[in-house]
């Protein structure tokens, strides 16, 4: 992961602050949650990354979106694709929708794009979710207190597509929620 944290690094420059500090710092904790999990190189990398081009939650990003081909170069094309889904994410489209099904259906805010998630698509959306969110959670109770409610509520219509270890982390981290 140090190659990755220096590219990282090298991009940001520091200038990024997120909610509770850096925004390094944050895709740190997020790839140190996935690797907590069991998760492997390519998911964790993806953690790394979530964020390159901005979300639509946390609209600084670290690239514009026109430098996919940069990213790809440094973490690979394999990795720049759910990095890319993940900040595509039209959050106020998708996360409603999300729960009582099989499938989840997507809307890039980008391109306005319509489409269903594969299933390997959606394991890692909703892993890398899991984990950005826990993320913000551990990190501050003035984050867990108003919205934990709310993502125990989306991360158990997420259950299908979490692993195991993402399930048991956020019962735990928001159990006083369920």
């Amino acid at each position: 992961m140090g190659k990755y944290i220096e590219q990282l690094e090298l991009l940001d420059e520091g200038s990024f602050r997120h909610l509770n500090g850096s925004l390094i710092a944050h895709l740190k904790g997020t790839e140190s949650i996935l690797k907590s999990w069991g998760a492997d190189q390519m998911l964790r990398t993806a953690g790394l990354f979530h964020a390159a081009y901005g979300t639509a939650g946390f609209d600084e990003n670290i690239v514009a979106l026109s430098q996919r081909k940069k990213i790809a170069s440094i973490i690979g094309n394999q990795v720049e694709t759910p990095v890319y889904l993940y900040c595509s994410c039209n959050r106020s489209y998708v996360l409603p929708k999300i729960g009582g099904s099989d499938q989840i259906r997507f809307k890039d805010r980008f391109n306005d794009a319509l489409f269903t998630l594969s299933t390997e698509q959606a394991n890692l959306f909703c892993e890398l979710t899991v984990a950005n969110e826990l993320e913000l959670v551990y990190a501050s109770e003035k984050f867990k207190n108003p919205h934990g409610r709310e993502l125990f509520e989306l991360f158990e219509g997420m259950e299908i597509f979490l692993s195991f270890q993402a399930r048991e982390a956020y019962k735990v981290a928001l159990s006083k929620f369920a």
